[in-house]
């Protein structure tokens, strides 16, 4: 009933995508509806168990059992819609496979809303959350400087850093005294060799039910261990039940509101970083962030936030833990999102549902948390070292990272500053955000677009060459790839200029480089060189060449190879002076 009928619904384009190997069901692939089914439920499973967020800030604030079932049918809801928005994509949805959940770092914002003015509260705490979340949308494609790959990777990278105290604490059962709890440890192991161990040695259908079959097998091993509780519960949970709204509460403090609106667009990093991520792997021809996926992709949490606002749940975000599931299960199609929005929205009229799935056991959850913390680190690494790397790189990469560190493994350091800053300055997340951003845009001044450098004749200009194209490759943040092509590439027309005579000689080499593009061009004494008609050369006609004969032939190759190497090459004149351009699409 819940599997969406490809004959009938039509998903809004997306942009050309070329699909990596290791990816079975890609962006818009439409699944067979068994596997559809499985895997938008497991999807569905990971984020109906990460509500624990807003029954814990229900518990906090103290709602009474009946409004807290209401508080997570609404908070459900919310998620629902911001995950069917996300998948299906066009104006107001990233267009991929990003699933919500209830958003951790606002646990805090909405205790003391909750506590104050009760889940009418959470109206203004939408809004606050919302309307900034929708404005951001709007600006992000023309912040492009602001995000680059190194940016992002941290944001990323320490993801999967702020999981690890709560994915080490649920999966070995640490109590107040950091002992480890055995049988927690066993259910988390059992739980996570089995999502390994289907997704390294699996063939295709297992790695796409890894996730489901280690929580089958984790529930399993709970029940034996007698961790398998809160059964009786069903006794008094209805089969369906239709909460009613709450009374909206307007009168709510301005100063709190202000630290909502900060802190909410700090939390926009995230779901950001999250569709560079899932962009990423569903591209094998991924180069840089598109900046209108992630716009779109803010714009549903700011919808998805509004909706939880009105109907009194509480504000979401991109799940980190599911992006780990889709890599899991080599899977990212939209199709999986749309399945998983429906079932977590029928879910959330289901009180005996959402009681089931709340019930999987802690370290369960916990070992599903390893993984996606694994997962994100690694990923966040790369992507931080996918440009080449200078002494401003290593600096902004490694002084964010240190902050975020300092902060998330002494949280005594946010107890300094003022009381209306500690929710985000204690966050390791944000405050890693704050500083890689801040740190880039320093790093910037200083360096230019366009860079150029004399060759004086006693220089060995090879050297030269290949030196200053990595040097300003690392300056300008530009791919490895197309920096390493660039520096083989220079070297071809720089020995043929040095050996084609008529008073040829190198002496000067300029850059320039803009996020789409990565020019190089020599220039030289004498005419510009003639690059038409050039073909690769027969081996057996050098055989019985003479010496003039093989010269020539090795110009020809030379040339050959530059033009392969390069996107596009263009002998000329610059300022008088001749010269060979060497194109880079970036």
């Amino acid at each position: 009933m819940l599997a969406l009928n490809p004959a009938r619904i039509r998903l809004p384009l997306s942009r050309n995508r070329r699909k990596p190997v290791d990816i079975v069901y890609a962006n818009s692939d439409r699944p067979p509806t068994p596997a559809l089914m499985a895997l938008g439920g497991q999807h569905a499973v990971m984020a109906i168990a990460l509500s624990t967020y807003a029954l814990a800030a229900a518990k906090l604030g103290g709602l009474s059992v009946t409004d807290t079932q209401t508080f997570l049918s609404y908070s459900l809801l919310a998620m629902a819609v911001a995950t069917f928005l996300q998948s299906w994509g066009g104006r107001f949805g990233a267009g991929a496979l990003i699933v919500h959940i209830p958003g951790p770092i606002m646990v805090p914002f909405v205790t003391v809303m909750l506590h104050e003015y009760g889940a009418g509260g959470m109206l203004m705490l939408g809004l606050a959350t919302g309307i900034p979340a929708m404005g951001l949308s709007r600006l992000i494609p023309h912040l492009r400087a602001l995000f680059p790959p190194t940016v992002l990777g941290v944001i990323v990278c320490m993801g999967g850093f702020s999981l690890i105290q709560g994915a080490a604490r649920q999966s070995l059962g640490l109590n107040e005294a950091f002992l480890i709890d055995p049988v927690s440890a066993l259910i988390a192991g059992a739980t996570l060799t089995v999502i390994v161990a289907l997704s390294v040695w699996g063939n295709s259908t297992m790695k796409l039910f890894g996730l489901a079959s280690g929580i089958i097998v984790g529930v399993i091993v709970a029940a034996f261990c007698g961790r398998l509780t809160g059964m009786e519960l069903f006794a008094t949970a209805p089969i369906v039940a239709l909460p009613s709204l709450p009374t909206p509460v307007f009168a709510i403090d301005p100063g709190l509101l202000v630290v909502v609106v900060v802190v909410g667009l700090l939390g926009q990093f995230d779901t950001f970083a999250s569709t560079v991520i899932v962009d990423r792997m569903d591209d094998a021809d991924w180069h840089r962030p598109d900046m209108k996926t992630a716009g779109g992709g803010v714009m549903a949490n700011g919808i998805g936030n509004i909706v939880a606002g009105i109907v009194g749940g509480m504000p979401n975000g991109a799940s980190s833990a599911n992006i780990g599931l889709a890599h899991a299960t080599r899977s990212t199609s939209r199709w999986i999102g749309l399945t998983a929005a429906l079932i977590i929205a029928v879910v959330s009229l289901l009180p005996q549902a959402t009681l089931a799935l709340t019930l999987i056991p802690t370290p369960v959850i916990g070992a599903i948390q390893v993984y996606a913390a694994a997962f994100l680190m690694v990923s966040g690494l790369e992507l931080a070292t996918s440009r080449a790397i200078d002494s401003r790189s290593i600096f902004m990469i490694g002084i964010s990272l240190f902050v975020g560190l300092c902060v998330m493994l002494i949280p005594q350091l946010a107890e300094s500053v003022p009381a209306s800053f500690r929710h985000f300055l204690g966050s390791g997340f944000v405050m890693a955000g704050i500083i890689a951003i801040l740190l880039n845009l320093l790093f910037r001044i200083g360096t230019s677009i366009v860079a150029q450098q004399s060759l004086a004749q006693e220089d060995d200009v090879i050297t030269a060459i290949n030196e200053f194209i990595e040097k300003q490759g690392g300056k300008w943040a530009a791919r490895r790839e197309v920096v390493s092509r660039a520096s083989l590439a220079a070297i071809e027309p720089t020995e043929l200029i040095l050996v084609s005579g008529q008073g040829r000689r190198p002496t000067a080499i300029r850059a320039r480089f803009d996020e789409l593009n990565f020019d190089v061009e020599i220039l030289h004494s004498g005419p510009p060189l003639v690059l038409g008609g050039m073909a690769a050369p027969e081996v057996s006609d050098w055989l019985d060449a003479d010496e003039d004969a093989v010269q020539n032939a090795m110009v020809n190759v030379s040339m050959v190879l530059v033009q392969r190497l390069a996107d596009r090459v263009r002998p000329g004149t610059r300022d008088g002076s001749a010269s060979i351009l060497l194109h880079f699409d970036h």
